[in-house]
């Protein structure tokens, strides 16, 4: 696998981690992915749940793989509209208040307009809060302060801000010289990257894969149910290309791809997991084995929606995943050989 498929996955991320899209407000970025799957010649559409199913080619229908990544981020929702004209928050997907605290955010009105302001403890200046340190963060003692004149609620519906709305945070994203890749929300679009990678190659290549293959770029993968339909016919094999776990009692580094075994759904197909690695050794990727503690994928939502399949788990190695993440392009492009190998192209 050339470079040129890891530097283009990256890429794409980034210019998709520009588009806001935490669970429920996933439409600009389901259409761009689309687009950008059409653009290397592929069949895209968008499924009725607001997905996007893509057909990269191949022989064997009745022998289907199915590749799943996710576009939808952790984000908030405004859950009031105080009477100081700040706004209590309730998260999208498992967004923390520690790693939601001072983060700037864009309020997504349904008017069209976009307010920003940033995320701050309640009586955030440690000069005056003497409590500061010892006050327990979450969305009760946080608060989006918008930077807009405002001081009472009216001032602040005024502007066209209403409870719905969306919030979403800068993902701050950068790619250092030494390769690694830093943005909030990696999880999950350094995967969709990943994906478009996978297609320029077999765009470029010319290779059809034995086997018949989806991707399928879902939008409520942060709260449960984003693999759970849009499965097509034929397919007998589902991996969710997501963010592969790095921490402590685990093996993975960012710069790896991480063939996940077991998570809090339980163990993935012994016989996929057992092709998978057979497939890193055969086309030389940097791997890792690992057991993920508290995680769930897209695939085991297909899964429990009663689809018949064998089921893995692959990404690279993300470290601080739901905060401020890390990945490297080493992990993208031997995530990248994995799917190779295990197509056969």
């Amino acid at each position: 696998m050339q470079r040129e498929y890891t530097e283009f996955a990256a890429k794409k991320a980034c210019e998709l981690l520009a588009i806001d899209s935490p669970s429920g407000y996933t439409a600009e970025a389901a259409a761009w992915v689309k687009a950008a799957f059409e653009e290397l010649g592929f069949k895209a559409e968008l499924t009725t749940k607001g997905g996007v199913l893509a057909d990269l080619g191949g022989r064997d229908e009745q022998d289907a793989l199915f590749l799943e990544a996710h576009t939808d981020t952790l984000g908030a929702m405004v859950a009031e509209v105080k009477a100081s004209g700040r706004l209590r928050l309730t998260p999208l997907g498992g967004m923390r208040a520690e790693n939601a605290e001072t983060e700037n955010v864009r309020v997504h009105t349904r008017s069209g307009k976009i307010i920003e302001g940033t995320v701050q403890l309640c009586n955030a200046s440690v000069h005056v809060n003497g409590e500061y340190g010892e006050t327990k963060r979450s969305f009760d003692t946080v608060e989006a302060v918008l930077d807009e004149d405002v001081k009472t609620a009216e001032d602040t519906r005024a502007l066209g801000v209403e409870v719905g709305d969306i919030v979403c945070f800068e993902p701050r994203t950068r790619i250092t010289a030494s390769g690694y890749i830093k943005s909030r929300f990696l999880d999950d679009k350094l995967s969709v990257g990943v994906l478009l990678g996978l297609a320029k190659y077999l765009h470029d290549s010319g290779k059809t894969p034995a086997r018949k293959l989806y991707a399928h770029v879902t939008v409520y993968e942060e709260v449960g149910h984003g693999g759970a339909s849009s499965v097509p016919a034929g397919v007998t094999e589902a991996i969710s290309v997501d963010m592969g776990c790095v921490g402590d009692g685990l093996s993975c580094t960012e710069k790896q791809v991480s063939i996940c075994v077991k998570d809090s759904g339980g163990p993935y197909s012994y016989e996929v997991v057992g092709k998978l690695i057979d497939a890193a050794k055969k086309e030389g990727a940097d791997y890792a084995l690992d057991v993920y503690p508290h995680y769930g994928s897209d695939v085991e939502a297909t899964l429990h929606a009663g689809f018949d399949i064998r089921h893995g788990l692959i990404g690279p190695g993300v470290y601080a995943s739901h905060g401020y993440e890390r990945s490297h392009l080493d992990g993208v492009e031997n995530t990248l050989r994995v799917l190779k190998g295990y197509l056969g192209v």
